[in-house]
């Protein structure tokens, strides 16, 4: 029987006390940092082979079903207002975007489906390609790395359970087997929240390494809301020594980024 589908370690979730249930997950949730953490050789080799690629134009695609695929949905969706890039981390969920609010019946099952929706992204060898499945058996996703693989991309997986086909399919594969969950099945639990903290440092490992960070600011975040031109402000203050804060605001709305409102006053612009 697979990890994920393991009866919980706990019973009787519905005569506990509320206090009971909520220690009962955090102590759960305790132990996934620590299972994450085994699997940093593997993630530090698919974030070298992205930073690879896209020095070359390449992309990252994370595809999956259900909490999977909306989580890398969340992931590549927040990559353009946090480091000023587009277009280089694209989330791909079964069922299309109506299955990232509701469960689209059915859609996981289709092995064929996944790389017809990759298609309109032509993509290249230069690509990657992440499948990401709590069981490693979601046909949808084994299914589109099957066709990547055939087309010369890279592909890897995130995934909480050993020896899955998906392991066994892809070039780099990441599995963090969290063990069963509070509630037996919900693997929006620890696999979720295993997951969204390798999507964190896959994505912020990426940017780092490609240039998007000085010092440990978000140099190139877009201005989309009062909060983040605040921020760049005062980054572009301590960066240059500015006094004024209109000023220092003044050059931000100007060049519309911190890096180059901070290299134009360097140069006397």
């Amino acid at each position: 029987m697979r990890t994920t589908e393991k009866a919980s370690r706990y019973d009787n979730l519905d005569k506990m006390s509320t206090l009971e249930i909520l220690n009962g997950i955090n102590a759960e949730d305790m132990m996934v940092p620590q299972v994450v953490a085994g699997s940093i050789p593997q993630i530090e080799k698919l974030v070298d082979a992205v930073v690879d690629r896209m020095q070359h134009g390449g992309r990252v695609f994370y595809i999956g079903s259900g909490t999977s695929g909306r989580l890398g949905i969340v992931d590549a969706s927040e990559i353009p207002p946090t480091y000023g890039i587009k277009g280089k981390f694209i989330g791909i969920i079964a069922g299309g975007d109506t299955a990232i609010r509701n469960a689209v019946e059915g859609a996981e099952d289709d092995r064929e489906q996944g790389w017809k929706d990759l298609l309109p992204f032509s993509p290249t060898s230069d690509d990657v390609l992440v499948g990401i499945t709590a069981s490693g058996v979601t046909p949808y996703v084994l299914g589109v790395v099957e066709e990547a693989r055939r087309n010369g991309i890279l592909t890897a997986c995130i995934t909480n359970n050993d020896g899955s086909p998906l392991e066994e399919l892809v070039d780099i594969p990441i599995i963090t087997v969290t063990g069963p969950e509070f509630v037996t099945g919900s693997t929006r639990m620890k696999s979720g929240t295993a997951l969204k903290l390798i999507l964190n440092m896959i994505s912020t490992a990426v940017m780092i390494r490609l240039g998007h960070v000085r010092g440990n600011r978000m140099v190139d975040m877009e201005l989309t809301n009062s909060k983040l031109v605040d921020r760049g402000t005062r980054m572009i203050m301590e960066e240059t020594g500015i006094t004024d804060y209109d000023y220092a605001k003044s050059l931000l709305l100007r060049f519309g980024n911190v890096r180059t409102a901070v290299e134009s006053y360097q140069n006397g612009n």
